[in-house]
Protein backbone atom coordinates (compact mmCIF):
# COMPACT_ATOMS: atom_id res chain seq x y z
CA UNK A 1 0.00 0.00 0.00
CA UNK A 2 1.03 3.99 -0.86
CA UNK A 3 -0.55 5.98 1.87
CA UNK A 4 0.20 9.22 3.69
CA UNK A 5 1.00 9.81 7.28
CA UNK A 6 0.14 12.68 9.63
CA UNK A 7 2.15 12.74 12.77
CA UNK A 8 1.41 15.59 15.32
CA UNK A 9 2.62 16.70 18.53
CA UNK A 10 2.80 19.64 20.80
CA UNK A 11 5.87 20.89 19.68
CA UNK A 12 5.55 19.37 16.19
CA UNK A 13 3.43 17.94 12.67
CA UNK A 14 5.06 15.67 10.24
CA UNK A 15 3.20 15.00 7.15
CA UNK A 16 5.05 12.08 5.16
CA UNK A 17 4.45 10.10 1.64
CA UNK A 18 4.86 6.47 2.65
CA UNK A 19 5.12 3.00 0.61
CA UNK A 20 5.43 -0.68 1.58
CA UNK A 21 8.11 -2.63 -0.06
CA UNK A 22 9.15 -5.92 0.22
CA UNK A 23 12.01 -4.72 1.42
CA UNK A 24 9.81 -2.66 4.30
CA UNK A 25 8.11 0.83 4.04
CA UNK A 26 10.45 3.80 1.80
CA UNK A 27 8.85 7.60 3.72
CA UNK A 28 9.55 11.29 1.86
CA UNK A 29 9.04 13.81 4.51
CA UNK A 30 6.67 16.28 2.33
CA UNK A 31 5.67 18.86 4.87
CA UNK A 32 6.28 19.91 8.52
CA UNK A 33 4.12 22.20 10.84
CA UNK A 34 1.39 21.71 7.27
CA UNK A 35 3.78 23.69 5.00
CA UNK A 36 5.96 22.19 2.40
CA UNK A 37 9.42 21.71 2.86
CA UNK A 38 11.71 24.33 2.16
CA UNK A 39 14.59 23.87 -0.46
CA UNK A 40 17.23 23.39 2.14
CA UNK A 41 14.98 20.92 4.39
CA UNK A 42 14.07 19.39 0.76
CA UNK A 43 17.95 18.96 -0.48
CA UNK A 44 18.43 17.30 3.36
CA UNK A 45 15.60 14.92 2.73
CA UNK A 46 16.93 13.73 -1.39
CA UNK A 47 20.23 13.45 0.42
CA UNK A 48 18.48 11.01 3.01
CA UNK A 49 17.34 8.97 0.22
CA UNK A 50 20.14 9.20 -2.11
CA UNK A 51 21.98 7.47 0.92
CA UNK A 52 19.22 4.43 1.58
CA UNK A 53 19.72 4.16 -2.35
CA UNK A 54 23.52 3.65 -1.98
CA UNK A 55 23.66 1.63 1.07
CA UNK A 56 20.91 -1.06 1.04
CA UNK A 57 21.81 -2.25 4.94
CA UNK A 58 20.19 1.36 5.95
CA UNK A 59 17.33 0.02 4.50
CA UNK A 60 17.30 -3.49 6.24
CA UNK A 61 18.12 -2.19 9.61
CA UNK A 62 14.62 0.26 8.62
CA UNK A 63 13.00 -3.10 7.78
CA UNK A 64 14.09 -5.08 11.19
CA UNK A 65 12.83 -1.99 13.53
CA UNK A 66 9.61 -1.66 11.78
CA UNK A 67 8.76 -5.30 11.91
CA UNK A 68 9.47 -5.20 15.63
CA UNK A 69 7.25 -2.47 15.82
CA UNK A 70 4.64 -3.98 13.87
CA UNK A 71 5.43 -7.61 16.09
CA UNK A 72 4.31 -5.40 19.19
CA UNK A 73 1.04 -4.19 17.71
CA UNK A 74 0.42 -7.52 16.38
CA UNK A 75 1.12 -9.32 20.44
CA UNK A 76 -1.39 -6.67 21.70
CA UNK A 77 -4.13 -7.10 19.42
CA UNK A 78 -3.99 -11.03 20.24
CA UNK A 79 -4.09 -10.56 23.45
CA UNK A 80 -6.89 -8.91 23.69
CA UNK A 81 -9.34 -12.06 24.18
CA UNK A 82 -7.52 -13.07 27.38
CA UNK A 83 -6.74 -10.06 28.81
CA UNK A 84 -9.82 -8.58 29.16
CA UNK A 85 -13.25 -9.10 30.79
CA UNK A 86 -16.13 -7.58 28.16
CA UNK A 87 -19.59 -6.29 28.22
CA UNK A 88 -21.97 -6.15 25.43
CA UNK A 89 -22.96 -2.70 25.45
CA UNK A 90 -25.39 -3.00 21.76
CA UNK A 91 -24.77 -1.52 18.02
CA UNK A 92 -24.99 1.51 16.64
CA UNK A 93 -27.92 3.12 14.39
CA UNK A 94 -26.49 0.79 11.78
CA UNK A 95 -26.49 -2.10 13.03
CA UNK A 96 -23.19 -2.72 11.56
CA UNK A 97 -20.79 -1.85 14.72
CA UNK A 98 -20.93 -3.48 18.17
CA UNK A 99 -19.86 -1.83 20.99
CA UNK A 100 -18.54 -3.35 24.34
CA UNK A 101 -16.76 -2.46 27.53
CA UNK A 102 -13.79 -3.90 28.66
CA UNK A 103 -12.46 -4.41 32.15
CA UNK A 104 -9.02 -6.11 33.35
CA UNK A 105 -9.14 -9.95 33.80
CA UNK A 106 -8.07 -10.59 36.98
CA UNK A 107 -6.89 -14.16 35.76
CA UNK A 108 -4.69 -12.85 32.60
CA UNK A 109 -0.78 -13.21 33.51
CA UNK A 110 0.99 -10.60 30.95
CA UNK A 111 3.76 -12.37 29.53
CA UNK A 112 5.88 -9.41 28.88
CA UNK A 113 6.82 -5.86 29.41
CA UNK A 114 4.85 -4.84 26.36
CA UNK A 115 1.63 -6.37 27.60
CA UNK A 116 2.01 -4.82 31.47
CA UNK A 117 -0.18 -2.09 30.90
CA UNK A 118 -3.21 -4.00 29.83
CA UNK A 119 -3.67 -5.11 33.72
CA UNK A 120 -4.67 -1.83 34.32
CA UNK A 121 -6.92 -0.35 31.14
CA UNK A 122 -10.45 -0.57 31.05
CA UNK A 123 -12.29 1.16 27.73
CA UNK A 124 -14.70 0.20 25.10
CA UNK A 125 -14.19 -1.79 22.32
CA UNK A 126 -16.44 -1.02 18.56
CA UNK A 127 -16.42 -4.86 16.59
CA UNK A 128 -17.51 -4.50 12.70
CA UNK A 129 -19.86 -7.50 13.36
CA UNK A 130 -19.96 -8.35 9.11
CA UNK A 131 -15.80 -8.41 8.83
CA UNK A 132 -14.91 -9.59 12.81
CA UNK A 133 -12.58 -6.74 12.77
CA UNK A 134 -11.89 -3.78 15.35
CA UNK A 135 -12.92 -0.86 14.36
CA UNK A 136 -11.68 1.07 17.67
CA UNK A 137 -10.40 0.86 20.34
CA UNK A 138 -10.64 3.32 23.62
CA UNK A 139 -8.68 2.34 26.80
CA UNK A 140 -7.93 4.53 29.93
CA UNK A 141 -5.22 3.18 32.69
CA UNK A 142 -7.15 3.50 35.63
CA UNK A 143 -3.76 3.18 38.34
CA UNK A 144 -0.03 3.33 38.09
CA UNK A 145 1.40 0.61 36.78
CA UNK A 146 4.77 -1.10 36.69
CA UNK A 147 6.33 -1.03 33.31
CA UNK A 148 8.81 -3.69 33.69
CA UNK A 149 7.85 -4.95 36.91
CA UNK A 150 8.43 -2.09 38.09
CA UNK A 151 12.56 -2.22 36.87
CA UNK A 152 11.92 0.27 33.92
CA UNK A 153 9.49 2.65 35.80
CA UNK A 154 5.97 3.66 36.09
CA UNK A 155 3.09 4.49 33.89
CA UNK A 156 0.83 7.04 35.15
CA UNK A 157 -2.39 6.69 35.92
CA UNK A 158 -4.95 8.81 33.45
CA UNK A 159 -3.20 7.89 30.19
CA UNK A 160 -4.97 7.16 27.55
CA UNK A 161 -5.03 5.01 24.12
CA UNK A 162 -7.42 5.44 21.24
CA UNK A 163 -6.79 3.03 17.91
CA UNK A 164 -9.17 3.10 14.65
CA UNK A 165 -9.01 0.74 12.24
CA UNK A 166 -10.78 0.99 8.32
CA UNK A 167 -11.39 -0.97 5.13
CA UNK A 168 -9.18 0.37 3.06
CA UNK A 169 -10.46 -1.60 -0.24
CA UNK A 170 -10.77 -4.72 -1.15
CA UNK A 171 -11.26 -6.08 2.13
CA UNK A 172 -7.91 -4.99 3.51
CA UNK A 173 -8.00 -3.27 7.32
CA UNK A 174 -5.47 -0.75 8.44
CA UNK A 175 -4.73 1.85 10.97
CA UNK A 176 -6.76 4.82 10.32
CA UNK A 177 -6.07 6.51 13.30
CA UNK A 178 -3.59 6.11 16.41
CA UNK A 179 -3.83 8.77 19.43
CA UNK A 180 -1.71 8.00 22.87
CA UNK A 181 -1.59 10.64 25.87
CA UNK A 182 0.56 8.83 28.66
CA UNK A 183 3.34 9.32 30.95
CA UNK A 184 6.18 7.59 32.08
CA UNK A 185 7.90 7.83 35.35
CA UNK A 186 11.72 6.55 35.08
CA UNK A 187 13.95 6.83 38.76
CA UNK A 188 13.64 10.76 39.29
CA UNK A 189 12.37 11.60 35.14
CA UNK A 190 9.28 11.61 33.62
CA UNK A 191 8.79 11.00 29.89
CA UNK A 192 5.71 12.17 28.25
CA UNK A 193 3.90 10.63 25.47
CA UNK A 194 1.22 13.03 23.33
CA UNK A 195 1.08 12.11 20.33
CA UNK A 196 -1.96 11.52 17.01
CA UNK A 197 -1.21 9.81 14.06
CA UNK A 198 -3.43 9.78 10.84
CA UNK A 199 -3.14 7.39 7.96
CA UNK A 200 -4.84 8.16 4.73
CA UNK A 201 -5.13 7.96 0.80
CA UNK A 202 -4.45 4.25 0.84
CA UNK A 203 -3.90 3.52 -2.73
CA UNK A 204 -2.64 -0.31 -3.80
CA UNK A 205 0.96 -0.70 -5.19
CA UNK A 206 2.26 -4.10 -6.82
CA UNK A 207 3.32 -6.61 -4.30
CA UNK A 208 6.77 -6.83 -5.33
CA UNK A 209 7.77 -3.63 -5.60
CA UNK A 210 11.19 -3.07 -3.98
CA UNK A 211 12.42 -0.67 -1.87
CA UNK A 212 14.29 1.44 -5.39
CA UNK A 213 11.32 1.53 -7.21
CA UNK A 214 9.28 3.05 -4.49
CA UNK A 215 12.09 6.11 -3.84
CA UNK A 216 11.56 6.69 -7.81
CA UNK A 217 7.77 6.82 -7.21
CA UNK A 218 8.19 8.73 -3.74
CA UNK A 219 10.61 11.03 -6.20
CA UNK A 220 8.17 11.38 -9.40
CA UNK A 221 5.41 12.61 -6.68
CA UNK A 222 7.29 15.11 -5.03
CA UNK A 223 8.63 16.77 -8.62
CA UNK A 224 5.14 16.75 -9.92
CA UNK A 225 3.86 18.58 -6.75
CA UNK A 226 6.43 20.78 -7.25
CA UNK A 227 5.47 21.90 -10.58
CA UNK A 228 2.00 22.07 -9.85
CA UNK A 229 2.42 24.62 -7.34
CA UNK A 230 4.53 26.91 -9.79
Amino acid sequence: MRYRLRRSSPRLTTTKELIETRDGDVAHLVAINDQPLNSADEQLEQARLNALLSDPNRQRHRKQSEESDTGIVLKLLRMLPQAFTYEYAGADASGKVEKFHFRPNPGFKPPDVETQALTAMTGELWIDAAQERVARLEGHLQQDTDYGWGILGKLDKGGWVVIEQADVGAGQWRIARFQMKMSLRILFKTKYFDTTQEMTQYTPVPSNLDYRQAIQMLRGAAGSSAQGGR
